[in-house]
């Protein structure tokens, strides 16, 4: 019995010490609690934000059932899925935009949610009300560029999908109002970066970073504070850089004491260094663009002019593949990995195919045109993008490093490279050829057939060239041949009104290649398939600019006169042309009339 009642005191000694253990275990556990969370905060592990506008049921779940909040978030993600497949797009973002709160550190969420406002819901706005689409394709690239991004910086994803948005959705033609949404980023980037040199990026990445560094600096005070007294629209500090941007361009929204101030400061030191501060502050605050990162890929991925071969020259940052690449490359530099990885590798490409567009369209003409629209006045604006030569050797360079970097890696990444790659050198090639420039299409020949040698490319250049243009012409019938020629001819002019003279005298080589090309095809046909005299056809693509009313008046006036005083000889040929025409007008109009 003695025994029975030491063995349970014993029991119950081990119970209350296990109690007492346990108890001053949760204790200090409980002490370690404020430290471990401030350092989740501080390491920005866990995003806490209050769901807005979510249903009661929803709000109360998400608090009540605690660590089970992932279960509600599956039971989301499987409601928005169904949404979406309903394309029910904008109840789906709603569920989305939750999802988000819940799963902040989840990458796939944001990329869904970007890509239903950027693709679907944008869509869901007719074509002809581009700026409502505009709107959501603007709401995608943003929410991952100023939230995704941000709370999930290692995300590679999410860097990848950003630079497709401005790729693919904005700087490829999928979308029918794909011009307007160049035309409002072109627009937008004009006032910080369209005229900037590589100077200019100099200054941009040495501009103090905050508000506060200028305010302190007495050089900068009696034009803040000038500014600050003229109107009142710059007494909140946190707007006053925006409104200073808005004053110089567009002064009617402010008092005339406003531009008053910029006047009377204008040509000094005070006014140049608030400008570059300015441009710079609205790039890292509101486009989350870094000017030294800027100016790092205007180094190595920058245009090269001819002058000077060994200096890049800044890339256009109007244009929407320049950002695709910032994004791509920020991307690759801070959630790059070792060995293959398929997100990487898809970054890269996104720097590959961006290169490869500037090459081709990497040049933004923006000019007026008369609206077309019966409720409004006055003129609009349009954009063209055009081929630009010059960027062909940062790209070359570009995709040569990719292959090598993927080279050991993946036969079949690297195999798709290299074929884009040589396809990429037959088209520059040809590009340079037609523009006049026979030495560099000579050098990217040697290339092409040193890199990948095949029967085709064992020709001389010329050869190479006209059986390039033989085989693309052959499948032509003399309608499609005519209007190809007349095409050519026609932008041709465009280009030499622009001053750009080696993209003109390439597009009329070109023509003049197809034209021959053809008529050599169909010698024996000339009755049935021959094309009119070339003469004629150069004097109708004239023609066909000059009525064009989507160009400014100034720009074909220009035209005339250039090729005057620049080409007689193509305008005595084009006036003999005019004379021939007006003659077999006269004639048939003679013949009418003696029928009657």
């Amino acid at each position: 019995m003695g025994y029975l009642v030491s063995m349970r005191l014993r029991d119950t000694i081990i119970w209350f010490v296990c109690i007492l253990l346990a108890i001053a275990l949760l204790a200090a556990a409980g002490m370690q609690l404020d430290y471990i969370n401030s350092e989740r905060f501080r390491m920005k592990l866990i995003v806490n934000e209050p769901l807005e506008n979510a249903p009661p049921s929803l709000a109360f779940a998400t608090i009540a059932m605690g660590a089970f909040r992932g279960l509600v978030v599956d039971i989301l993600w499987m409601r928005a899925d169904k949404l979406k497949g309903e394309k029910q797009f904008f109840d789906s973002k709603q569920i989305a935009e939750w999802i988000t709160v819940l799963q902040p550190r989840f990458p796939s969420v944001w990329k869904f949610q970007a890509w239903n406002m950027a693709y679907n819901i944008s869509i869901c706005m007719p074509a002809s009300q581009p700026a409502e689409r505009w709107r959501w394709v603007k709401n995608g690239y943003e929410l991952l560029r100023d939230k995704g991004i941000k709370i999930n910086p290692g995300s590679i994803e999410l860097y990848r999908e950003l630079a497709w948005i401005f790729q693919h959705k904005i700087g490829n033609v999928t979308d029918d109002a794909h011009r307007y949404y160049k035309l409002q980023l072109a627009l937008s980037m004009e006032p910080l970066l369209g005229a900037a040199n590589n100077q200019t990026f100099e200054s941009l990445a040495k501009a103090p970073a905050d508000w506060e560094q200028m305010t302190a600096d007495a050089n900068m005070v009696p034009l803040i504070t000038a500014l600050k007294s003229a109107d009142a629209e710059f007494s909140d500090d946190e707007k006053f850089v925006s409104n200073y941007l808005s004053l110089r361009q567009n002064p009617h929204k402010f008092k005339p004491e406003a531009f008053k101030v910029i006047d009377n400061f204008r040509g000094t030191k005070v006014l140049e260094k608030f400008d570059i501060f300015a441009k710079a502050y609205q790039l890292r605050n509101i486009w989350k663009l870094e000017p030294v990162l800027m100016q790092e890929l205007n180094k190595v991925y920058g245009p090269i002019g001819w002058s000077e071969p060994n200096k890049h020259l800044p890339l256009d940052w109007r244009h929407p593949n320049t950002h695709a690449i910032y994004w791509a490359i920020k991307g690759l530099q801070v959630a790059g990995k070792e060995g293959l990885n398929i997100a990487e590798a898809n970054t890269d490409r996104i720097v590959n195919h961006g290169l490869q567009d500037l090459f081709r369209n990497g040049k933004i003409f923006i000019y007026d045109v008369p609206s077309d629209s019966s409720e409004s006045s006055g003129m609009r604006k349009k954009i063209f993008m055009r081929s630009d030569l010059r960027m062909f050797e940062s790209y070359n360079k570009s995709t040569l490093k990719i292959i090598e970097k993927y080279d050991a890696i993946s036969v079949g990444t690297v195999s798709s490279m290299r074929s884009g790659h040589r396809n990429m050198l037959k088209n520059a090639l040809f590009s340079f050829y037609m523009a006049g420039h026979k030495k560099q299409a000579q050098n990217l020949y040697n290339q092409l057939r040193r890199l990948y040698p095949r029967e085709d490319s064992k020709v001389p250049l010329v050869v190479f060239v006209k059986n390039h243009l033989r085989k693309e012409v052959s499948n032509l019938d003399i309608n499609d041949a005519k209007g190809m020629v007349l095409m050519f001819l026609r932008e041709g002019y465009f280009r030499y009104a622009l001053r750009d003279d080696d993209e003109a005298f390439g597009r009329e080589k070109t023509a003049r290649e197809i034209y021959d090309i053809y008529s050599s095809l169909f010698r024996d046909e000339q009755d049935r398939m021959g094309l009119p005299d070339f003469k004629l056809l150069r004097y109708l693509g004239l023609i066909d600019f000059l009525y064009d009313e989507q160009f400014p008046v100034s720009l074909r006036r220009g035209l005339l006169g250039r090729i005057g005083v620049e080409r007689p000889e193509l305008s005595v040929q084009l006036q003999k042309e005019q004379k021939k025409l007006e003659r077999q007008y006269e004639d048939m109009q003679k013949k009418a009339n003696t029928v009657e």
